[in-house]
């Protein structure tokens, strides 16, 4: 797809359109409007397509001309780098869609329920269920465990952990190679029976493997209105 508009791409677009279906709405309500989740992760826009941007700006454009009258509003959908899971279901997620937060609290009941005996990686709630009782992980010693989570299955550096971790820090404040291995020592130590998540890769760094009795909770990032 190239940079041209929607309607020169499909001049016959609007003429395509069949009537919606009647469809009944509850008693004492009216319909306002409706809302399009699309999922499209940059790293899924090839080179000479359209940007985000450009995609909503042709959008507006169109249900203008469908409908004058409509009011449009759109908001960009972010989650954690690295986080996975179908694009459309993380806008959904994002943008506080009924329908996928019900299904996320029943999602995280299920895996409460199956970790009853293995660990939680609540990355909404920032803390970590060992048997069902909560760890005693630091601030930094969380952060470290969410970096690997994230990575699933990549090793990581510890020249990585020091470049994304301590970033902000002062240069006082910025850990040595050693100083990184004493971090995650510790955060062995207090996940205990379970410390064989976070495995040691030889000569290159650190690498989160997940079990069977390994439950992830996913978090949300707030979707700044960009359009």
């Amino acid at each position: 797809m190239t940079t041209q508009t929607l309607d020169q791409a499909r001049p016959d677009f609007a003429a395509d359109l069949a009537p919606a279906p009647a469809r009944r709405v509850p008693e004492g309500t009216e319909v306002r409007g409706f809302a399009l989740y699309v999922g499209l992760s940059d790293d899924k826009i090839e080179d000479g397509d359209p940007k985000l941007g450009a995609i909503v700006a042709q959008i507006k454009e169109l249900v203008a001309k469908l409908s004058p009258a409509a009011e449009t509003y759109a908001a960009v959908a972010l989650a954690p780098e690295g986080a996975g899971g179908r694009d459309v279901d993380v806008v959904r997620l994002a943008l506080g869609d009924p329908a996928a937060i019900a299904r996320q609290k029943q999602t995280a009941h299920d895996s409460l329920d199956r970790a009853a005996s293995g660990v939680t990686i609540d990355l909404s709630r920032k803390r970590v269920l060992l048997d069902n009782v909560a760890a005693p992980l630091t601030f930094r010693e969380f952060e470290l465990l969410q970096y690997f989570v994230l990575r699933e299955g990549r090793t990581v550096s510890r020249d990585e952990l020091i470049t994304s971790l301590w970033a902000d820090a002062a240069e006082s404040e910025i850990p040595s190679e050693r100083t990184i291995d004493v971090h995650v020592r510790r955060l062995r130590v207090k996940l205990a029976q379970y410390q064989d998540i976070v495995r040691t890769v030889r000569g290159i760094g650190y690498r989160f493997d997940r079990h069977a009795d390994v439950a992830i909770l996913q978090g949300a990032t707030p979707s700044p209105d960009l359009f």
